[in-house]
């Protein structure tokens, strides 16, 4: 997911003759032991296996998907990856930008390790037999929103009836909390008026006074409204219905394959999140060493990171990292049966794995 516009087996290579430590110095070695040896009248014994050096371990290679545009919301993973958390555990980790539906494909095939994909996406993939697991909770508070301007009188999720709502399309994460949000009042998709903005134009229409509210992320469309002068008026569903945030996804067989190295990829990950929580300033600083082009405003990416960091944790899980809420993942499995996005019946068990949390 994007908080803005946008939806193998492992084996350590043999270590190349260059790269192997150089024995020179032990045979040199030896061979003085062995004259000093001979000195005393006595015969040299054979080094032990233990004397040798061990041959050095190539780090494991991971590829590691990330939303499509690179942003401040990604801050853990620059952070893990330039304070050496990753090389320290044994990996080689590159990162890539992908979109959410292609990430989620791309994890099933193996083509990409690990990513972080929505919650939502994970379910109607699972149900349509695309072998995808979700391994750990990145945002733990669901981050889509509606978001209004305060003069419109609209204060809660009733007061959506017969409003406009502008939104870029009637699917994904946006489409899905929408119909969860005007659920819990009692309303449908029938009860409001739905304009499509498919240039993620919206949060100007709301600007403009063409739409009465707009689809959006928590981490963006309040910030970018409130440096427009607009007073927001933010309804989330998290009191409603638990929907899983984006987390961290992994393939199936990538999982039996490279558990190890998956399971010391998100102990790193969890640990630079504990790191930006306690102090932004490193996931800024991480950031803008990342993406230079970011810090031209630095106030604008604070204010994201922000925003970014309040999503984290769950109150449902006791709010640590990372933490997996199962009781969610089933409300949200039975929500979006009803919608008719799960073709294929599934259980829980069958979408989320907790065996990578530390």
């Amino acid at each position: 997911m994007n908080h803005v516009p946008h939806a193998q087996e492992v084996s350590l290579p043999v270590v190349p003759s260059s790269r192997r430590p150089a024995l020179r110095p032990l045979v040199a070695i030896a061979t003085l032991s062995a004259l000093l040896v001979a000195a005393c009248g006595g015969a040299a014994a054979s080094p032990s296996a233990s004397d040798l050096p061990s041959p050095a371990v190539e780090p494991v290679p991971l590829t590691v998907g990330l939303g499509y545009i690179p942003s401040v919301q990604f801050a853990q993973f620059y952070l893990a990856q330039q304070a050496g958390y990753y090389a320290d555990a044994g990996l080689d980790v590159t990162l890539e930008n992908k979109i959410d539906p292609d990430l989620i494909t791309l994890l099933g095939q193996g083509a990409v390790d690990i990513g972080s994909g929505d919650g939502t996406s994970v379910i109607p993939a699972v149900s349509q037999g695309i072998p995808v697991v979700y391994t750990a909770t990145l945002y733990g508070t669901f981050p889509a929103i509606v978001v209004a301007d305060a003069t419109s009188g609209i204060r809660t999720a009733a007061d959506l009836k017969g409003k406009t709502i502008g939104i870029p399309g009637q699917y994904g994460t946006s489409w899905i909390q929408l119909q969860a949000l005007l659920q819990s009042a009692g309303l449908t998709t029938d009860d409001v008026k739905i304009q499509l903005f498919p240039d993620y134009g919206q949060t100007a229409a709301l600007q403009q006074g063409a739409v009465d509210a707009a689809t959006g992320f928590a981490n963006n469309e309040p910030i970018v409204l409130k440096r427009a002068g607009v007073d927001p008026v933010v309804l989330g569903i998290d009191d409603s219905i638990a929907l899983p945030g984006p987390g961290l996804v992994t393939g199936t067989a990538t999982l039996a394959s490279k558990r190890d190295a998956l399971a010391a990829f998100t102990a790193a990950t969890l640990r630079a999140m504990e790191e930006i929580s306690a102090d932004p300033q490193k996931g800024l600083d991480a950031t803008f060493a990342s993406v230079p082009d970011l810090a031209t405003d630095p106030a604008l990416q604070r204010e994201i990171l922000d925003a970014t960091i309040a999503t984290w944790k769950n109150p449902r899980t006791g709010g640590s990292l990372g933490s997996i809420d199962r009781a969610g993942w089933q409300e949200s499995l039975d929500f979006m049966s009803g919608l008719g996005l799960v073709p294929n019946a599934i259980t829980v068990d069958q979408l989320v794995d907790e065996s990578l949390l530390p």
